[in-house]
């Protein structure tokens, strides 16, 4: 992948503060990418707190109430596919626009489920949004943030995912101690449409990278195509598998951890809503 800017000073690639040698446009960037990523998280971790009500709203079982889970990322997985390639045809800002609206909107619909199956339609469904927006995303910052800076920013975008963690957590804890716990529930589903809100930062203020663009108008001429079944090419094969197992692996410890964390520590461990919370938090 090349990098949109290669005109920076070199006493930029030496600084410590990289941060301040960012363009405005990278800025906004970075910053549409991180608050993607973070209500992203929101979304996701809700399911994790809301597990006990929902079991005990229609009845089901810990076999259901994983497989839930387990149904979102999967669809993930795909959504992320998709999302890479409706990345390169139309645009990496309008497919980032695209992938908050669908988690968003799918999120809050959870909200409204009145059977166990319909919930887990709508979360399997949101899963494509979910996976879909940090493809859009990463690509988005792989091509706008320079080499030398590049793998700061996106890690800095990835600790995202801990801020959204956090407000998931503050928002259980207030919604269990004030609501019923059949309504507190939908209220985490509900309060996922706000990422949404994102949606028209990103609108007025990002826009595609300048290599993005520049491909875009090879493809329209023909001197390239597209090849989404590139990464399963002899050449590189080894490597797609390699990385998927790698891949793999750490979400799935990650996820089979985190998202029955705060169920065993209600049941199991007997914490309060505030207790349990304040250790989720930290």
């Amino acid at each position: 992948m090349t990098s949109a800017i290669d005109t920076y000073p070199s006493s930029e690639f030496g600084s410590g503060n990289w941060y301040a040698g960012l363009a405005p446009n990278e800025r906004r960037t970075f910053w549409a990418c991180f608050g993607g990523w973070a209500l992203d998280a929101l979304d996701v971790q809700v399911f994790s707190f809301a597990i006990p009500a929902i079991m005990a709203t229609f009845s089901i079982s810990n076999v259901d109430a994983g497989l839930i889970g387990t149904v979102t990322l999967l669809t993930s997985a795909f959504g992320g596919w998709f999302a890479g390639m409706l990345a390169d045809r139309f645009g990496r800002v309008r497919t980032l626009q695209i992938t908050v609206v669908w988690f968003a909107v799918f999120t809050f619909l959870c909200g409204f489920a009145q059977t166990y199956h319909q919930l887990l339609a709508s979360r399997a469904l949101m899963g494509f949004g979910f996976g879909g927006e940090w493809a859009a995303g990463a690509v988005l910052m792989g091509e706008v943030i320079h080499a030398q800076h590049r793998g700061k920013a996106v890690g800095m975008v990835q600790s995202g995912w801990s801020i959204g963690w956090a407000v998931a957590a503050i928002l259980s804890t207030a919604l269990f101690t004030t609501l019923p716990q059949d309504t507190a529930w939908r209220a985490l589903f509900w309060v996922g449409l706000t990422p949404a809100i994102i949606v028209f930062f990103v609108r007025r203020l990002v826009d595609d990278p300048p290599v993005f663009k520049a491909a875009r108008a090879k493809l329209a001429a023909g001197s390239i195509r597209q090849r989404p079944l590139e990464i399963f090419s002899p050449q590189i094969l080894k490597t797609t598998i390699l990385t998927c197992l790698l891949a793999t692996g750490a979400q799935g410890g990650y996820y089979a951890l985190f998202t029955w964390l705060p169920t065993y520590l209600k049941v199991e461990r007997k914490l309060s809503i505030i207790g349990s919370g304040s250790y989720m938090r930290l």
